[in-house]
């Protein structure tokens, strides 16, 4: 049986609530992502997001140069927080850093990242067809299919100077236990930051999750506090 989150999901997702929503209603939109953030269950996001997947570009910013109707209202700044922090942290300048961006959907961090000169992406997502968007619009190197806490990332250790998470470290997405798989693949001394999701309302369930995995990691190479 379906639950009510996940009714309200399926019903805000069609084009029907979508095309009632392009005026930037704020109710509607804070209805839509509230009824997307109550599926806990994975595979029910997946196809949420599945389903949402032709018609994402339209409704989320690309970096600072379109800002659809939803998110607008919303004033979801994540990826450019996100950036900010990372440009700020890393070691290394932006044209040289090799950047992965896990849950990267339709490329919406990659917009940004770009906009600021980093230019190696590499990006990993759970739905097939987001994928396809983001790998028509070419923001990415690479780009691979990966359920993050399910399966391993498919990439060796170290091998990237930052990993990007923004906006899916939460229960139903990435879960925090996935944190020590996005540390072996970055590089050591680099820094892992996660301030953007700490500092959401939307995360606050799963902090409690995070916490007992920092001391087992802060004092490692893998991890500099920022």
């Amino acid at each position: 049986m379906e639950s009510g989150s996940l009714r309200q999901a399926r019903r805000l997702g069609s084009g029907q609530e979508m095309a009632q929503a392009e005026g930037g209603d704020l109710a509607e939109a804070r209805a839509r992502v509230g009824a997307l953030h109550g599926i806990t269950d994975l595979d029910h996001k997946l196809h949420f997001y599945e389903r949402w997947a032709p018609d994402y570009d339209q409704r989320v910013p690309v970096g600072s140069a379109l800002c659809p109707q939803d998110v607008a209202t919303l004033q979801y700044r994540a990826p450019c927080l996100a950036v900010d922090c990372l440009t700020q942290a890393l070691p290394v300048p932006p044209h040289a850093a090799l950047i992965l961006d896990v849950a990267c959907g339709t490329g919406l961090v990659a917009a940004e990242l770009q906009a600021r000169g980093f230019l190696q992406l590499h990006g990993v997502d759970g739905s097939p067809k987001m994928l396809e968007q983001a790998q028509a619009r070419g923001l990415y190197q690479h780009l691979s299919l990966c359920t993050l806490g399910q399966e391993p990332l498919p990439s060796s250790e170290g091998t990237f100077d930052a990993v990007l998470i923004v906006g899916a470290l939460s229960d139903g997405q990435v879960p925090c236990s996935a944190i020590p798989e996005l540390l072996r693949v970055t590089k050591p001394a680099t820094s892992s930051n996660r301030r953007g999701w700490v500092s959401s309302k939307d995360g606050v369930p799963s902090i409690q999750g995070l916490k007992p995995r920092i001391p087992s990691v802060k004092d490692t190479s893998a991890w500099k506090g920022v």
